[in-house]
């Protein structure tokens, strides 16, 4: 009776330890769940006058729920600086909040698409600054969000004429070809006049071999 209970113990004990390992071997192998993601351009210029999109795109765990997604726009004067709310889009509705931009704004994106943009027209210098876009997209509870460092510039900087940069680099390589080619070419000649050179002296003590060679059969001769 007692050998009978030691055996169901160790089988309980070793079903035990089956299920530990493979709970262990789960948790190790699956990967963790994504979370929410914003993606934006970080430093974006902008012409004083011209229209621009700031783009704002997110991925999440879940679906677009309209009636529980929300997502809003804010702007900072500098890093330091409070940041203000100007747009606010929640159950579907928009709302513009900020008098700063009046009515230069529009929500351009659709989250049915995970896309959360906005565009300003006729950009101003006091658009300068930082803005800040949110998404919270239940059930995931992880608010997204995206920073865009925004800079007014009041002319576009000039294209460079490189023309003669061009003129200048093809006439170097030029001649660094030529330089390359003749040095070449006077190492060839040298390394073939020293090869004549040695079969030249080889052929003559040869030659000196052979004469050496019939003065002494005739003195032997004699």
């Amino acid at each position: 009776m007692l050998l009978l209970n030691q055996m169901r113990t160790q089988a309980w004990m070793k079903l035990i330890s089956t299920c530990f390992l493979g709970v262990s071997l789960i948790l190790i192998v699956a990967p963790p769940a994504s979370s929410m993601e914003v993606m934006v351009t970080h430093n974006i210029n902008a012409l004083n006058g011209s229209t621009i999109k700031l783009a704002c795109n997110f991925n999440s765990c879940y679906r677009v729920d309209k009636s529980k997604f929300s997502m809003n726009w804010t702007y900072q004067e500098c890093f330091n600086c409070t940041e203000e709310l100007f747009l606010l889009y929640k159950q579907k509705d928009i709302n513009l909040w900020h008098p700063r931009f009046g009515g230069r704004v529009v929500f351009t994106g659709n989250p049915d698409k995970n896309d959360v943009s906005v565009t300003i027209s006729e950009v101003q210098l006091s658009d300068e600054g930082v803005y800040h876009c949110y998404v919270k997209n239940p059930p995931d509870r992880q608010l997204g969000h995206g920073v865009i460092n925004f800079n007014v510039i009041t002319e576009v900087p000039p294209e460079r004429d490189s023309t003669i940069a061009v003129i200048i680099g093809a006439s170097v390589g030029g001649l660094l070809a030529v330089l390359i080619l003749a040095m070449v070419v006077v190492k060839c000649l040298r390394r073939r006049k020293k090869q004549e050179l040695a079969s030249q002296e080889q052929k003559l003590e040869e030659e000196g071999k052979n004469e050496g060679g019939e003065g002494g059969a005739e003195d032997s001769s004699k």
